[in-house]
């Protein structure tokens, strides 16, 4: 099939924006390349203090003819996403001894969860740990002993930050090793009423304990289609999972047996194995792209608008929002998952999965087809389910058909014909929405602004009866310069609530929503933020403020906007406190949410 023509432009705008960076970043990788594998250009001393503990792994490493796997790990048993990586060291150094290999942790990263710091001080350092991870990760391989990698990490900002720290070693293989998500509890539906319930305080909070405690009930990732999973399919259509890997279970034979297949398999693509295939030649600009065609067929999180942009950057790669939104504008949702949907990710496998709309996508001309891959060449490897049967793993060939087409359907007869996710631009800034939870009815909202400077202020406004008609909320100060840039995710109940009740509601914020986003409209990520003298910091109780989901506008309609002083809020609560003092570099540094919102320069 001939590559789409939208794909295919916006390809080649992405290849000639990049070119300057990209070519620079493969000359570094080139570089490190060919001086070989790293551990030889050690001293005696340098070797000695890396191999001092290895045991019996120790004349193996000493001898340098052997491949030696690096491990960064995100493991904690706070989380029960991580929690499962606990065995895994020990699994992979068995698996790559089986192939003469040696393997050896070579660090640990941080993992936080959004989900227990929504709401909480804690949130602010939440995408900040993106960087963090990325730089904990980076001086884990820096000892430089190692051949390829393997990566343990599974949510939100755990998988970006590893990805950018994987380019930075880009002459390395390396391959992404999940955990799977939790079986199916109460359903994300249900939980969701609780919620509400318990907002409109209609029921106590025994109950909203036990409705939560029902549904993230035991190790793996939450089952709803937020940002961790977002990031397990961004690693399959971007070639750096095994293939059917992402949504397979904890604790399962097959699980076991792609972790150890996954850490022999990145020794083989080291430069002493059988065929060298570098991060750097995986993660190039067909990727990317795959990566966020994937992204809307699949009505992903909105998060990943800032995390694949910094991801691209880390490997020299340029882009831009309007890149996502004119491959959104062609590409078919496929799924209903929920937010978007009732089913959850464990519904979406059985009904055929990632392999099915790999399959369907490349079939209809949406994804580059010619990439390589931490599998092999092509992207048709992902086509491919995996089997576990008699002690041996193999892949079979994936469904060809939806096995449930209320959760799954194929790209000629898809849910809605564009993407999950819409560029919004207009008087007030540039902001993302995601469309694909929102009802078509629900998506434009012209109404009178209440202006707010904190989720708390929004939640006593509502607390006190005072939203009593159509309102666009506008939460300002929210940025990563402003506060680190939180997910405003506790405010859906409320605001579910109020849609509940009839009115025309909306949601505007230089903050974040996060993957969880609901059926409110919410025009997130505003650029330029408040504190950087965007619109956003002008606007007024009762100014008439149109969102627009369809046209992918966002205006204020109101005369001598420009001509107002900014507005300004008292920040210093959220200068301490938390770690908060420790991050002042990073709310000095960080760029704007359009280019990443990283303290990283191109």
């Amino acid at each position: 099939m001939t590559l789409n023509s939208t794909i295919h432009r916006v390809t080649e705008r992405i290849i000639a924006r990049s070119e300057g960076p990209r070519g620079k970043y493969l000359e570094h990788m080139a570089a490190a390349r060919a001086k070989g594998p790293a551990r030889g250009h050690l001293s005696c001393s340098g070797q000695a203090h890396a191999y001092a503990a290895s045991g019996d792994d120790k004349d193996r490493l000493s001898d340098g003819s052997s491949g030696n796997l690096g491990i960064v790990t995100a493991y904690n048993d706070m989380l029960s996403a991580h929690q499962p990586f606990a065995p895994y060291p020990d699994v992979i150094k068995a698996a790559v001894r089986e192939i003469g290999g040696t393997a050896q942790v070579a660090g640990g990263v941080p993992a936080m969860c959004d989900g227990v710091t929504q709401g909480e001080a804690g949130m602010e350092l939440s995408l900040f740990s993106r960087d963090v991870i990325a730089l904990a990760a980076s001086v884990a391989l820096s000892h430089n002993t190692f051949d390829a990698a393997v990566f343990l990490g599974v949510c939100d900002k755990i998988v970006p930050g590893l990805v950018i720290a994987a380019q930075a070693f880009g002459h390395l293989p390396a391959v992404f090793l999940p955990a799977g998500p939790m079986t199916s509890g109460l359903s994300n539906d249900e939980k969701a009423k609780v919620r509400q319930q318990f907002a409109a305080g209609e029921v106590g909070r025994d109950a909203l304990m036990a409705a939560e405690m029902a549904a993230y009930h035991g190790p793996g990732t939450c089952t709803f289609y937020g940002t961790a999973n977002t990031n397990q399919m961004l690693m399959e259509f971007m070639g750096m999972h095994l293939p059917g890997s992402s949504f397979v279970s904890p604790n399962t034979p097959l699980r076991e047996a792609l972790t150890r297949y996954g850490a022999q398999r990145a020794l083989s693509l080291s430069a002493l194995g059988e065929v060298y295939t570098p991060t750097c030649d995986i993660l190039d600009e067909r990727a990317f792209v795959n990566g966020i065609v994937g992204l809307n067929a699949t009505g992903g999180s909105t998060n990943l608008l800032i995390h694949l942009v910094a991801m691209a950057r880390a490997g020299g790669i340029i882009l831009d929002w309007e890149d996502f939104s004119e491959i959104s504008d062609v590409t078919p949702l496929m799924a209903r998952v929920y937010p978007n949907g009732l089913a959850d990710v464990n519904h979406f496998h059985a009904a055929g999965g990632l392999g099915y709309m790999i399959g369907d996508l490349l079939k209809e001309g949406f994804l580059h087809p010619d990439v390589k891959t931490v599998a092999g060449e092509g992207l048709e490897h992902y086509t491919k389910d995996p089997v576990y049967a008699d002690g041996a793993l193999s892949w079979r060939d994936g469904p060809v058909a939806s096995l449930n087409d209320r959760i799954l359907r194929p790209s000629a007869d898809p849910f809605q014909p564009t993407g999950g996710l819409k560029r919004m631009s207009g008087s007030l800034g540039t902001a993302v929405m995601k469309v694909s939870a929102v009802a078509p009815e629900n998506r434009i909202v012209e109404a009178p602004a209440r202006v707010f400077a904190d989720q708390e202020s929004v939640k006593a406004a509502f607390k006190a009866g005072e939203f009593t008609g159509d309102t666009v909320v506008i939460v300002r100060f929210q940025g990563p310069k402003a506060n680190g840039m939180p997910e405003l995710h506790s405010l859906t109940p409320l605001l579910s609530i109020l849609q509940g009740k009839g009115y025309k509601v909306a949601l505007v914020t230089d903050g974040r929503m996060s993957g969880a986003s609901g059926k409110v409209p919410a025009a997130i990520h505003v650029s330029p933020e408040a504190v950087d003298g965007g619109p956003i910091a002008r606007v007024q109780d009762g100014d008439i403020v149109r969102v627009d989901g369809e046209a992918g506008t966002l205006d204020i309609l109101a005369e001598g906007v420009d001509a107002r002083a900014d507005a300004t809020a008292d920040l210093s609560s959220a200068q301490w406190g938390t770690g908060r003092e420790l991050f002042s570099m990073f709310r000095n540094t960080v760029g704007a949410a359009t280019d990443g919102a990283s303290i990283f320069g191109e």
